[in-house]
């Protein structure tokens, strides 16, 4: 959980690949008590997770703080917690009120948790640009995503990442 916090805190403006994925795999390691989220509360009370991830970004930090305890306070502990507390809308709800969090992160770290969901980012803004889509508001364009999943018959999540994968990489 510790992993998927700070994925889904560190990856805005990140380039990931190169940048984050090591620094998430390396804090799996060396933090392994931090699968669930309390044992990640219990090492963000004890370490400095700016230090642990090799990343000193104060608001990164601070938003991954703040979801571990928001998560922390409404009783998700483990993956299957997360998957199933997003189910809720008040819960998405509550995790939008974090800083730093906005419809993008909350479909992303269902995206981590096992859901599918379309995480609109920049990658995916300009392929639907080059693709002819206006520019549209993020729930707009996700709709726009996840239709085009249902008519091409695949998954909406496994689009958005084949998609992001494409773009990503001419970036």
């Amino acid at each position: 959980m510790g992993a998927v916090i700070c994925d889904v805190s560190f990856q805005p403006r990140c380039k990931y690949e190169r940048t984050l994925r090591p620094r998430l795999l390396d804090l799996q390691l060396s933090w392994p008590d931090a699968r669930t989220v309390r044992g990640f509360q219990h090492r963000l009370a004890t370490e400095d997770l700016a230090v642990a991830m090799k990343f000193n970004h104060a608001q990164k930090v601070a938003t991954a703080h703040s979801i571990t305890d928001l998560l922390a306070a409404h009783g998700v502990d483990t993956r299957e917690d997360l998957r199933t507390w997003l189910h809720h809308p008040d819960n998405r709800a509550a995790l939008r009120t974090v800083k730093g969090v906005g419809p993008k992160s909350v479909d992303y770290i269902g995206n981590l948790v096992g859901r599918s969901h379309v995480a609109v980012d920049v990658h995916l803004r300009a392929f639907a640009v080059d693709a002819g889509v206006p520019d549209l508001p993020y729930d707009q364009l996700r709709a726009v995503y996840e239709e085009a999943a249902v008519l091409l018959g695949h998954d909406k999540g496994g689009l958005e990442h084949a998609v992001w994968r494409h773009r990503s990489k001419g970036a």
